[in-house]
């Protein structure tokens, strides 16, 4: 395992926080950047990190911010609070802003941890490697626990919206003893979904199957168009949409999409065949006008996947916990001391 880095925390300047619904994240304004070359690119990096230097001193106030090497890739960290620890991981196209309100509250009583996921926001973005390997469910949540281990933690909460409640599912799966108590929002296991697609559901998640085709055909189209690559209005909208000006990150989002549908089904097979549950307490949430919870009975889906399951609906839409930060905290802080 890979020692953390010094790299001194980001600084310097921003408008409130953005309401951000799934709609807005599949905005049509264009980037520009027409056809796409999947090469890492450092200068677009560079340039990002200056633009957006100083939003998370603004957003999160207290926090430690740091560069954490772990697992081959640098993983952007932030660390607030004191008292037992808490991981929050983001959704796509977002990144560890879009849990800024929630955090900072959980950090009254609570060591937060907040991230970006390899391929997200300011964390590494590299190539995805035989068979999309560097973006299966698996290698990113061996992220985040090399993360937690750098840090100290052997055990902890953990908590995961969108991509990030996949990670943290795989995460639970893979390292059972080092997880305290799961919270998923907004999601039903991927290997589920496969094997029921409906056509609402492709209505809803168009962009799963456009982005799992090979590489540059979904890269091209999103780099061209901005579909899916715009974050909304306001200052971290812009910062979302930031991101999605480095080819490499276009790429990244792509890759975890591949390794969702081939070796993360893969590896969930095995599991399901082995009978293996969620043994934690999990809890489920997800908002009352997202798609999810309109098309599918998420609890029973989550009862067969865990042995203890609770969980109800939420306000808002798929990004609830920046819709709705105050009800989203609260219920994750019952949760927390439950």
């Amino acid at each position: 395992m890979s020692k953390p880095d010094n790299a001194s925390p980001i600084v310097a300047a921003a408008t409130p926080l953005s309401l951000l619904s799934r709609r807005h994240l599949l905005g049509s304004a264009a980037l520009g950047l027409g056809a796409l070359s999947v090469a890492h690119s450092t200068s677009v990096l560079a340039q990002t990190s200056a633009q957006d230097a100083g939003l998370d001193a603004k957003y999160f106030p207290g926090f430690k911010v740091m560069k954490m090497v772990a697992n081959g890739v640098t993983i952007h960290t932030l660390v607030g609070g004191s008292g037992p620890p808490v991981l929050l991981l983001h959704g796509a196209p977002l990144s560890h802003l879009a849990w800024a309100e929630v955090a900072v509250k959980l950090a009254r009583d609570y060591t937060v941890v907040v991230t970006d996921l390899r391929g997200y926001g300011w964390s590494s973005k590299p190539d995805g490697g035989d068979n999309h390997i560097n973006y299966s469910k698996r290698t990113m949540a061996n992220d985040q626990v090399a993360v937690m281990q750098q840090l100290g933690f052997s055990k902890f909460a953990l908590v995961g919206h969108d991509r990030g409640g996949r990670v943290a599912r795989r995460l639970t799966l893979d390292h059972p003893d080092q997880v305290k108590n799961l919270t998923v929002l907004d999601i039903v296991p991927a290997h589920y979904l496969y094997s029921h697609v409906t056509r609402e559901f492709v209505d809803a998640y168009f962009h799963w199957f456009l982005f799992l085709r090979p590489a540059p055909f979904p890269e091209n189209i999103i780099a061209s168009t901005g579909q899916y690559a715009n974050g909304g209005p306001g200052e971290l909208g812009e910062s979302f949409t930031r991101v999605y000006q480095d080819p490499a990150a276009i790429h990244a989002m792509c890759e975890d999409y591949r390794a969702s549908a081939g070796m993360d089904i893969k590896i969930d097979e095995a599991d399901l065949a082995a009978g293996k549950k969620i043994e934690c307490p999990l809890n489920v949430l997800w908002g009352d006008k997202a798609a999810m919870g309109q098309q599918y009975d998420v609890m029973a889906i989550w009862k067969l996947e865990a042995t203890r399951v609770e969980g109800k609906a939420m306000p808002g839409g798929h990004n609830f916990l920046m819709e709705n930060p105050v009800p989203t905290y609260n219920e994750l802080k019952r949760f927390l001391n439950s």
